[in-house]
């Protein structure tokens, strides 16, 4: 059984390593310049976000991500500005990835109504493979396992360091907001061993609104209903996120699927100084959620005070989670 789940990881592994897929978070706007760097100072005020990620925790080749990132409006720059660091560990450190970056976004006011944010990030990532956990047909026993030294022999250096840019837009009025987003757009090379990899664009777009529906009668309060949907095309690999929010007052809950994968589960606390959530991923594809053990995902994220609110900045009402 562990030689099997030792097999069934690496496969896992390389399979997604080929497709060259970037780490998903499934809280999606619990770190916004992640999802989109127009996102940058799009609540006015700063904040700093923090977020972790344990995919397919029961596999031996589980994926586990790191985030924490800060932004702000700055007006004399008419935009915001923000910096984001990111480390993806793969199989248990066989493969990870850390990347830092910053993030510059333009807020054009268009009318009393309707506003776009631009953005452009720039960063620095730098990749490492451990050959050393890496295993080989050649040491496998058939009854007792992996117990012999491979043949193979590392190829290159195991690191590669390279620059990445990437690029998007949001568009939104009081209740609404649509989004694009183009990530390596320079497409650079990853690899880590001998021959070229192109590091493939990932292309999101991403929409929502924010119903108001607690605020009519005797009985008012703060109450909202926020349908979202997030497509992302990476490679040949497609994703598409359906899902919702309710929020009520200082509470979140949402429920989401993404296609032939996940049904998603999320609560969050959302107050004027800090904000708490916690989702889950009920793994529904072949994979099966008994082996798999689903997906933890963790935010925390803090608001900070404005020395001074900047005037007539329209935020967007998109979710904190």
């Amino acid at each position: 059984m562990k030689i099997k789940k030792v097999l069934v990881s690496l496969g896992i592994l390389l399979s997604m390593q080929a497709f060259a897929q970037d780490p998903t978070f499934t809280q999606f706007y619990s770190n916004p310049i992640y999802l989109n760097p127009a996102l940058a100072g799009s609540i006015g005020c700063p904040r700093v976000s923090m977020n972790y990620r344990n995919e397919w925790p029961q596999l031996t080749g589980n994926y586990v991500t790191y985030s924490m990132a800060y932004d702000s409006y700055v007006k004399s720059i008419s935009g915001g500005l923000g910096i984001i660091a990111t480390h993806d560990v793969q199989a248990r450190g066989t493969i990870s990835t850390t990347m830092v970056g910053g993030i510059y976004s333009y807020n054009l006011k268009v009318n009393r109504k309707f506003s776009i944010m631009f953005g452009a990030r720039a960063a620095y990532y730098q990749k490492y493979l451990d050959w050393s956990k890496l295993t080989f047909g050649d040491m496998i026993d058939p009854r007792r396992g992996f117990i012999y030294q491979t043949g193979d022999v590392p190829r290159g250096t195991g690191r590669r360091g390279f620059f990445d840019a990437s690029a998007g837009m949001v568009a939104y009025t009081k209740n609404f907001y649509a989004g694009l987003a183009v990530h390596h757009l320079n497409r650079p090379d990853e690899s880590m061993i001998l021959g070229q990899s192109r590091l493939p664009m990932r292309f999101t777009a991403h929409a929502g609104a924010n119903i108001k529906i607690g605020n009519k009668g005797r009985y008012s309060n703060n109450t909202s209903l926020m349908p979202n949907i997030i497509y992302q095309y990476q490679n040949g690999f497609q994703e598409l996120s359906i899902g919702t929010y309710l929020k009520y007052e200082n509470f979140t809950v949402g429920a989401w699927y993404r296609n032939k994968d996940a049904f998603i589960l999320s609560f969050g606390i959302n107050t004027d100084n800090f904000r708490v959530g916690y989702s889950y991923d009920i793994t529904v594809s072949k994979l099966g959620q008994g082996v798999s053990g689903g997906s933890h995902e963790v935010s925390l994220g803090f608001n900070l005070k404005c020395k001074k609110k900047p005037r007539d900045f329209r935020k967007i009402s998109c979710p904190s989670f």
